[in-house]
């Protein structure tokens, strides 16, 4: 039988936690003299009352840790309710509470899909709310794809089960050293980020929201024009590096900032993603330059920054790329299914286990030309064992099923094609806008039926906690002694 004591303990104390943080907002609209604080001061007190109390009712310590199913229940139950939590403030501007839990959904997530308008001119104190949420579900990310999923084995992870990690079904106890370090890296990082966008002009109100979610690769910004509003290139360039950092191993940049970078370089997934954006950047450079007429240095800037957005997943937009051609409409599609290094704030299929699929196809083209020849491939000095090849055919053969799944639901709410299959492959993929005049670059999900956004913000939420994390809750044997 299942303990639920501990699990419930610990999201008691993520509520507690999650309550202390709405009331940065409220300090900044109180700040601004805006009364929108009291939307943050009343959902605070809400969410701690009813964290403090489940944690007082279930009682105990986490000092034998949790076991494995205890860990698939409390990371699902996490992050599917933290945003409820979270939506409550967006309640206060009198949309519905459908909208409230997209944008809550989207913003822990880190998916940046958006059904506000007007960003320019919202109170202040929701602006910050919705940076600090993408800020916060970015470092959850990193731990979950860290600390938790190695351990589970989902998707391949098991390749990058760490020292730190407690291989004996015992596990929140344990890696405590390894997440302080990674929350030390999380916040030198996120300062360093606004202290670039000051450098470039941006105001420190622009620059302190625009790094919290630059680096969490979340894509919120304080305007309805994304990084299209602000004119100096170089303010697009820093976003453009702080989104390839965030979507970088965070085990290796903690190694790189304790004076080993080339650490980082010897990672196959990161040679592979940084030769990839640089390979699809410049054919995108060269494409503008052609058809769209753009100058070389501006060519340069938005087909980077747009190619950078996507495959991180962080889902700002320089200008609309929707509007550049087919061509560019097709690549954009494509990239959303790409999504940068395990470890990082990063959605869609990361590239390790693009590397995995291919090093397994080669590995069986080769045994076909070959069959009695023994031959085995490796990752990074690991060599891919059938249990760890399958693991990772089987993700992707779900990714790309979910994908299509909920691209037929969304069609039933009478959405066209483009509309559903972008909105799917952006959800899944956590990657922010999608293709078409409703919610591509230039528009926001606002329009989509009610019905539309629930699914949706399931889908994000699957696709953040690598499907399986989800589906195996549904398996009778899960919950069987």
């Amino acid at each position: 039988m299942i303990s639920f004591r501990p699990v419930l303990n610990v999201l008691g104390f993520l509520y507690v936690g999650l309550a202390t943080a709405m009331l940065i907002p409220a300090i900044v609209d109180v700040a601004q003299k805006n009364a929108d604080w009291q939307a943050f001061v009343f959902s605070a007190l809400l969410t701690g009352m009813i964290g403090m109390l489940l944690s007082l009712a279930v009682g105990g310590t986490l000092k034998d840790g949790l076991d494995t199913r205890q860990t698939f229940i409390l990371t699902t139950l996490a992050w599917a309710t933290l945003p409820a939590f979270g939506a409550l403030p967006f309640l206060w501007l009198g949309i519905g509470y459908a909208d409230a839990v997209f944008e809550a959904v989207s913003g822990f997530t880190t998916t940046g899909s958006t059904v506000l308008t007007g960003l320019d001119s919202l109170p202040p104190g929701l602006l910050v709310w919705r940076s600090i949420m993408q800020w916060m579900g970015g470092v959850g990310i990193i731990v979950m794809a860290i600390v938790l999923l190695p351990f589970l084995r989902i998707g391949g992870m098991q390749l990058f089960q760490t020292e730190n990690s407690d291989r004996s079904e015992k596990i929140v106890s344990r890696s405590v050293e390894l997440i302080r370090l990674l929350g030390l890296a999380y916040v030198f990082l996120t300062v360093l980020c606004i202290a670039a966008y000051l450098a470039t002009g941006m105001t420190l109100f622009d620059a302190f929201n625009h790094a919290l979610t630059t680096i969490a690769t979340g894509g919120y910004s304080t305007k309805d024009e994304s990084f299209g509003y602000f004119t100096n290139p170089a303010s697009g360039w820093v976003a453009i590096v702080f989104m390839i950092i965030g979507a970088l191993p965070f085990v290796l940049i903690i190694q790189a900032l304790r004076g080993h970078p080339l650490q980082l370089w010897r990672d196959p997934q990161v040679r592979a993603l940084l030769g990839f954006l640089a390979i699809v950047s410049l054919t995108l450079t060269i494409y503008l330059g052609l058809e769209m007429r753009f100058p070389f240095d501006e060519a340069l800037l938005r087909a980077t920054f747009n190619v950078v957005s996507i495959v991180t997943g962080t889902g700002y937009a320089l200008g609309d790329f929707s509007q550049w051609g087919a061509p560019v409409v097709g690549i954009s599609l494509l990239l959303m299914f790409v999504g940068g290094c395990t470890g990082s704030t990063t959605g869609g299929i990361k590239i390790f286990r693009f590397l995995v699929f291919f090093g397994t196809v080669r590995a069986h083209l080769r045994r076909m030309v070959r069959p009695h020849r023994i031959m085995s491939e490796e990752y990074s000095g690991t060599r891919l064992t059938p249990e760890l090849s399958f693991s990772v055919l089987a993700f992707l053969v779900l990714y790309m099923g979910s994908v299509g799944i909920i691209t037929v639901a969304l069609s039933f709410f009478d959405l066209d094609l483009v509309t559903a299959i972008s909105a799917a492959a952006t959800s899944v993929g956590n990657v922010g806008p999608g293709l078409g005049d409703v919610i591509g670059p230039a528009g926001h999900f606002a329009p989509l039926p009610d019905g539309a956004k629930w699914l949706l913000s399931f889908a994000m939420l699957v696709g953040r906690l690598e499907l399986f994390t989800v589906l195996v809750l549904l398996d009778p044997d899960f919950w069987s002694k």
